[in-house]
């Protein structure tokens, strides 16, 4: 029974580590970079995220996680448009979490 519960502490310990490391290989959004990288985004959505055309919607200060989500079911095909497919594709998890956060942040 010994074994049984170190065993069990040792898993445990490794498991908060791993946990612990993820957690600290994710990077915060960079709400500069994702600025930068927005300028293909204002062709549609308009120079801080407002659209002028009631086809694309508005991202200024959309909910980040919804963003997120987007922009991945867009890159992987999950949600299909010709335009946002092809523009998502190229983009990295990171410069998704950047966009996603600088949209976001504007009101």
């Amino acid at each position: 029974m010994n074994k049984i519960v170190k065993f069990s502490v040792l898993n445990l310990a490794l498991l908060y580590a791993l946990i612990g490391v993820s957690s600290a290989a994710q990077k915060s959004p960079d709400i500069t970079k994702g600025k930068a990288k927005s300028a293909a985004c204002a062709a549609c959505h308009g120079a801080r995220g407002v659209s002028t055309n009631s086809l694309w919607p508005h991202l200024a200060g959309q909910n980040k996680d919804y963003l997120v989500k987007q922009l991945h079911d867009f890159k992987t095909g999950k949600r299909s448009d010709p335009v946002m497919s092809g523009m998502a594709k190229p983009l990295s998890n990171e410069d998704i979490n950047n966009l996603a956060a600088y949209f976001s942040s504007l009101n």
